[in-house]
């Protein structure tokens, strides 16, 4: 029935080895090998994103102190114009009070010395009046 040829038996067994020797240097060792350059490539950049993280937070910490820093030179600039502007204003404003103080001083004079003139000149006028007056008395 069955029947086992001896030469057939290791003509198959020989291309078999043949066959597996032949894959593992064409298929198997390549494969391997690309397999392991990939996990260690990988490795690799699990690594570097790690050390980039702490770069990255390193940045950010850094980048957070500058705009803070910008936020606090800001923050005095703006104060040191409010109060040079509330000092210029309150500069302009003193020399307007000033200049209106004089202003009304010198009213106040004119005004007294009109008053003076017209207090006179009613008074030199006060006769003529008087004449006036006695001649419209007389008439009625």
């Amino acid at each position: 029935m069955l029947d086992i040829n001896p030469i057939l038996l290791v003509i198959t067994f020989v291309v078999f080895v043949s066959l597996i020797a032949v894959l593992n240097s064409w298929l198997y060792n390549p494969l391997f090998a690309y397999m392991n350059k990939r996990d260690e490539d990988i490795k690799k950049d699990l690594e570097r994103v790690g050390s980039n993280d702490e770069e990255i937070a390193e940045l950010n910490a850094k980048a957070a102190s500058i705009i803070m820093n910008a936020k606090l030179e800001a923050a005095a600039l703006r104060e040191k114009v409010i109060a040079d502007a509330k000092e210029l204003a309150e500069s302009k404003l003193e020399a307007k009070r000033a200049e209106l103080a004089q202003e009304y001083v010198e009213f106040e004079q004119s005004l007294a010395k009109s008053k003076d003139e017209l207090t006179t000149d009613l008074m030199s006028q006060v006769p003529v009046f008087k004449e006036a007056v006695k001649a419209k008395l007389s008439q009625i």
